[in-house]
């Protein structure tokens, strides 16, 4: 079954909740049609390079997806209804990155250097 990484932007006024409901139901969809979602990842509240439809930040997504295409075409169609998301990208991979995402490596990285020179 092919593989995908679909990463969403939500937008900045949405609760840690809201955003955890917009995944849940992302998963709903990909499920119904016999997918299956292997990760899900929350990012967190990110700044953005520029504005996207008047945020400047935006709580960032991803999910790692084991579907059919069909399955994929409709959680597109679904993510581009929704007025809470302001943009996604679904993008075929060969296979899914084990453990955590470069993202959450990149986060882990500037805490350790916060306490580092917290520490001084």
């Amino acid at each position: 079954m092919p593989l995908y990484e679909h990463v969403f932007l939500a937008r900045q006024d949405l609760s840690q909740a809201q955003v955890d409901a917009l995944a849940a139901t992302a998963t709903e969809i990909v499920e119904a049609g016999q997918g299956k979602v292997t990760k899900t990842e929350t990012w967190g509240l990110k700044s953005l390079a520029y504005k996207i439809q008047r945020n400047r930040k935006a709580h960032f997504v991803m999910l790692n997806i084991e579907a059919p295409a069909g399955v994929v075409a409709e959680l597109e169609r679904q993510t581009a209804i929704n007025e809470d998301v302001i943009r996604w990208l679904t993008v075929r991979v060969d296979e899914h990155e084990g453990g955590p995402s470069v993202q959450m490596r990149k986060n882990d990285r500037e805490r350790a250097k916060r306490r580092e020179r917290e520490e001084f």
